[in-house]
C-alpha cells in the first residue's frame, strides 16, 4: 500500500483528487492539507510515499512547500498541480524538487497515470 498526502486550498480540489485515487487499490490516501506549511506538517507526521501539491496556496505556496518537503523527505515523491503551463514554471518546479506536474485541466486524464508510474504500480503510460 502507497501513502499519498494531498495538499491544495480548494476543497473541492482535494475531495475530486481523493476520488480519483480512491479507484486504485494500492494507494492509500493518508491525509489532507489546506496550505503548504500544514503540508510540510504532515509530511513529518505521516511520512506519505507522494504528495499531490497544488502550485497556488496561501500561507506557503507549492514552490515553497516543495522544496521544504524534498529537504525533510527527500525519497518522498512530489506531484504539483496547477491552472497554468508554461516552461519558465516547469523549470521553477524542477528546480523545487517536483517529481511530475499535472495542470488541473489534464489532471482527470493523466494525475492516476502519473501517481502510478512514479510509484512504479503496475503498468503506467508514458507521461
Amino acid at each position: 500500500m502507497f501513502r499519498v498526502l494531498i495538499v491544495d486550498d480548494h476543497e473541492l480540489i482535494r475531495t475530486g483528487v481523493r476520488t480519483l485515487l480512491a479507484s486504485e487499490p494500492r494507494l492509500e490516501v493518508c491525509g489532507e492539507a489546506k496550505n503548504g506549511r500544514e503540508g510540510v506538517e504532515q509530511v513529518k507526521y505521516l511520512h506519505p510515499d507522494l504528495v499531490v501539491l497544488d502550485i497556488s496556496m496561501p500561507v506557503m505556496g507549492g514552490l515553497e512547500a516543495a522544496a521544504e518537503i524534498r529537504r525533510v523527505a527527500p525519497k518522498t515523491k512530489i506531484v504539483i498541480l496547477s491552472m497554468h503551463d508554461s516552461a519558465p514554471l516547469t523549470e521553477q518546479l524542477r528546480k523545487a524538487g517536483a517529481d511530475a506536474f499535472v495542470t488541473k485541466s489534464e489532471a482527470g486524464v493523466k494525475l492516476l497515470q502519473i501517481v502510478r508510474f512514479l510509484l512504479e504500480i503496475g503498468q503506467a503510460e508514458s507521461v
